[in-house]
């Protein structure tokens, strides 16, 4: 009976997390309808919205592991991808890594437990629906690594191991819960790996061969415009800023800032690394296609495809800006 009783309340705090996640997303999206929130507003609130979640969700899935060591986890999530960024969009995945600095012996197994069931809270089903879908394979190693990393491995891999396209990713990572100590040794770790000197030609070709291998993986035989990832969409506005970042980093620290797509690429303009009026028109490219990617959200799409006409100003900015920095 204790087990039963245990069980319904931990689904109730479930549901009641759900509820009051959707209740606040259904706030935003009305502001969002009315038309009082820009794409990077609309976004940041999203993304703290989900900072909120993770942290809160630690704190209840800690205080109910049986075995912990500590009152309160050496223990941090770290977001990539969209949230990283701060770009989260309305059904947005989480894409998180999970990072500890604790020399307790027990440590790597209760840090895993507890990733185990932060992960399981967060994206399983309840009568309230889900909170978010999850994706940890940026972790090190990918799939094949652990689920938890000491913050000491972490380093260690990214600067003896990682591969080029995880210094890519490493653009749009910042902490997003848990301890801010983790929190600020991590961004240290970010920092020092981004600023590393890159020789550009090699870097190039790095960064190409790996936006072919994504538009093979995600080929569109529509007659449709894919505004993520078709060629002239996010993906290559997110892929030149990458290389800007990681290539010229070494020499101008104001690029290793996580503050966005838009920011950095007006940022890369007043150095001097791309010019300023192309930059701009690809700038509101993004925040065209960003919008119809939220519209085409909310209406449930499968994909975000809209009529090529419709976006070819759009396309043609983001070629040039693409092939001005690598052809």
């Amino acid at each position: 009976m204790a087990g039963t009783c245990d069980t319904e309340l931990i689904l109730g705090h479930k549901c009641v997390a759900h509820e009051a996640h959707h209740a606040q997303v259904f706030r935003l999206l009305v502001q969002d309808l009315e038309g009082l929130l820009a794409v990077e507003t609309l976004a940041d609130h999203l993304s703290a919205l989900a900072d909120a979640v993770l942290a809160v969700t630690m704190e209840v899935c800690w205080s109910r592991l049986a075995t912990r060591h500590r009152d309160t986890p050496r223990f941090a999530v770290i977001g990539y991808g969209k949230l990283g960024g701060k770009e989260l969009g309305y059904a947005s995945d989480l894409d998180i890594i999970f990072l500890y600095d604790d020399e307790a012996p027990e440590a790597p197994e209760t840090y895993a437990k507890l990733a185990i069931r932060l992960n399981t809270w967060i994206s399983s089903a309840t009568p309230a629906g889900i909170l978010f879908q999850t994706d940890l394979r940026l972790r090190p190693n990918g799939e094949a690594g652990l689920l938890v990393s000491s913050l000491e491995a972490f380093r260690q891999y990214q600067t003896e191991s990682a591969w080029v396209w995880e210094h890519q990713a490493l653009t749009r990572a910042r902490f997003s819960a848990g301890d801010a100590g983790i929190g600020r040794a991590f961004e240290a770790i970010r920092t020092a790996v981004l600023r590393q000197p890159r020789q550009l030609d090699a870097l190039k070709r790095e960064v190409i061969a790996m936006r072919e291998k994504m538009a093979d993986a995600h080929a569109n035989r529509s007659n449709l415009f894919d505004v993520k990832h078709d060629r002239g969409g996010l993906i290559d506005v997110e892929f030149i800023v990458q290389f800007l970042v990681l290539g010229h980093s070494h020499t101008h620290a104001e690029l290793t800032g996580n503050l966005g797509n838009l920011a950095l690429l007006k940022i890369a303009a007043g150095l001097g690394l791309i010019p300023a009026e192309l930059a701009e028109r690809v700038r509101e490219a993004y925040r065209r296609y960003r919008k119809l990617q939220h519209a085409l959200r909310l209406n449930d799409a499968r994909y975000a495809r809209v009529e090529r006409d419709s976006v070819a100003a759009e396309i043609g900015s983001v070629q040039a800006l693409w092939e001005k920095v690598f052809g």
